[in-house]
């Protein structure tokens, strides 16, 4: 009989990290392990329906300590702009406390974190093994995240020439730039002292980037598959609305849980919707029948499933990218400033929309090679399988502890 094993996870406080912690959590669930999920108090309510297998998986909810100059009350990454991101790490610092108790109080055998680069030395302490997995593309953790890296300069043997910053990443390198040394150490420390890395993607799209990764940081990688939630059924409310247009002509657009635009670049963004003829003019008091304006979470990857619907309009976050990669959504791109203009977002639109568009087709043939791919039998459980087995591995081997 296979001996269950105990795993904490402790992602960084955003969704767009806590979601893919808990899908993963799930598969070690089905399997018969225990997880226990360390979380702020505050997005307990959220997740607790993504917690497919409560007797297996126990939240932990944490409190977070005040910081100067974080807002009072906020505890995850959707809570503040990104630019007060620095003061809500500082309060995941000041969690260490409570996370050691809770290792000392369970003894887990093993722990999955990313941005809280002092866990592998507190583990340590505990004979855990301490297991970096990272919800962020291999990609952009081979080019940003290595030891020899330098922001917008491909590192040494990087091993790609296409995959690379262009002209147009100005203004995106600039906002990382804000940021970009905090994460670097956050998680080159990590890597550098945790026992194995893991990462949210496949061999099929990011094998060399994995594979340059584990020789940068002389460490095992393992691969998880993009771990996109279950299936479940489609609210009524969105099912039952967009059955009402054909095929392929909705525009779905979502920013993201933590990505706020400016007023300026919201309004761009909605006369840009408009043109297209997405939504009619007034929007809300207007859009009856045509377009819909929400403001909390969805299902995106139903939605994005859903016949009617042929574009998405995304921040590109690594997670909408997987969910958009499985359907057969066209996502849009940005033109060269790295903002965008109502024009040139109505222009893209309608180029990725347009079936006689020679863009549109193109990105339609190469979208549909990558969905092939992914969805063939067997591929993501597959990932699965061999990830929890490898986490097995990890806990009887004596070499590490």
């Amino acid at each position: 009989m296979v001996q269950k094993y105990h795993a904490f996870m402790f992602p960084w406080f955003a969704f767009g990290h806590m979601i893919p912690y808990l899908h993963l959590a799930n598969k070690l669930a089905e399997k018969g392990h225990r997880v226990t999920f360390l979380l702020p108090k505050k997005a307990q309510k959220q997740l607790e329906h993504h917690n497919l297998f409560p007797d297996n998986i126990v939240f932990h909810p944490l409190t977070i300590p005040p910081v100067d100059d974080l807002p009072a009350g906020a505890e995850t990454a959707s809570d503040i702009p990104i630019s007060l991101g620095k003061f809500l790490s500082a309060a995941m610092d000041l969690t260490r406390d409570q996370v050691e108790a809770a290792v000392r109080a369970l003894r887990p055998d093993l722990i999955l974190f990313d941005f809280a680069y002092w866990v592998p030395e507190m583990s340590k302490e505990y004979k855990v093994k301490s297991i970096l997995y990272s919800v962020i593309a291999a990609t952009t953790m081979a080019h940003n995240y290595v030891p020899s890296s330098e922001l917008g300069v491909p590192p040494p043997g990087y091993p790609s020439s296409k995959v690379a910053y262009r002209v147009h990443d100005g203004h995106a390198l600039s906002s990382l730039s804000i940021f970009y040394k905090r994460l670097y150490h956050r998680m080159t420390t990590g890597l550098m002292s945790c026992d194995i890395i893991s990462m949210r993607t496949c061999e099929e799209v990011e094998g060399k980037f994995c594979d340059y990764i584990a020789r940068q940081y002389q460490r095992k990688v393992l691969l998880t598959g993009p771990m996109l939630p279950e299936p479940e059924p489609l609210e009524d409310r969105w099912s039952s609305w967009l059955t009402g247009f054909r095929q392929g002509s909705v525009v779905f657009c979502a920013r993201g849980s933590q990505f706020t635009l400016e007023m300026d670049q919201f309004q761009e963004l909605c006369l840009g919707m408009e043109l297209t003829e997405a939504l009619p003019e007034g929007f809300e008091e207007r859009v009856k029948g045509r377009g819909v304006v929400w403001g909390e979470l969805v299902q995106q990857p139903l939605i994005l499933a859903h016949p009617s619907v042929g574009c998405f309009v995304s921040h590109c976050g690594f997670g909408s990218m997987w969910e958009s990669l499985m359907s057969d959504c066209q996502i849009c791109q940005r033109e060269e400033t790295g903002w965008f203009s109502k024009e040139s977002l109505s222009a893209v639109i309608i180029s990725v929309m347009d079936e006689d568009s020679e863009l549109g087709n193109l990105v339609r043939r190469n979208h549909s090679k990558l969905k092939e791919v992914l969805v063939s039998p067997g591929l993501l459980t597959g990932y699965t399988d061999k990830f929890v087995e490898a986490l097995q591995d990890l806990v009887n081997d004596t070499n590490l502890e």
